[in-house]
């Protein structure tokens, strides 16, 4: 399976200590040079940085076809990272690429790629029994300021019977 990340899943996940439910569900995850440079070099001694730069199982990949000029103007006001994700996925025709913002996962359904979040990422956890508290990560990921609309953590909550925020 392949699979290629933006920086926010990364960074967030390993805010709440959960980056390696990654692992755990695909073995590897593919990042674009901007996403590696967003987490481990801009972002170096944020939280993040030193997780994604140790985890063997992230690996930095180039586009192996240049992208589709359509979809280099669909990705134009996306962010550095979120751009380089999705181009990168298209290019190696990725099972599913890793977004939390709204607009860069729009582009990438548009030009036919599967998409799943850091939400995701945890509700799946939970159903396995690897998150146990799900609800204590959704506060945890709005304490350490990661932005989510909370209509989606309480939908998530929800669909596992848990209480709201």
């Amino acid at each position: 399976m392949i699979v290629v990340s933006n920086s926010s899943p990364l960074v967030a996940l390993a805010r709440v200590g959960r980056l390696n439910l990654l692992a755990f569900f695909y073995k590897k995850i593919l990042i674009p040079a901007e996403v590696h440079h967003e987490v481990t070099v801009a972002g170096r001694g944020l939280p993040g940085a030193h997780e994604v730069r140790n985890a063997h199982w992230i690996e930095v990949a180039s586009q192996k076809a240049p992208p589709h000029p359509s979809l280099v103007q669909a990705c134009q006001n996306l962010g550095a990272g979120e751009r380089g994700a999705i181009l990168l996925a298209k290019s190696l025709q990725a099972d599913l690429v890793l977004l939390d913002d709204s607009k860069a996962r729009r582009v990438a359904r548009d030009a036919g790629l599967s998409v799943l979040g850091c939400l995701g990422i945890l509700e799946a956890g939970a159903r396995r029994g690897l998150v146990p508290g799900l609800r204590q990560a959704y506060i945890d990921l709005l304490r350490h300021g990661i932005r989510f609309d909370i209509k989606l953590l309480q939908d998530s909550l929800a669909r596992l019977g848990m209480s709201k925020l």
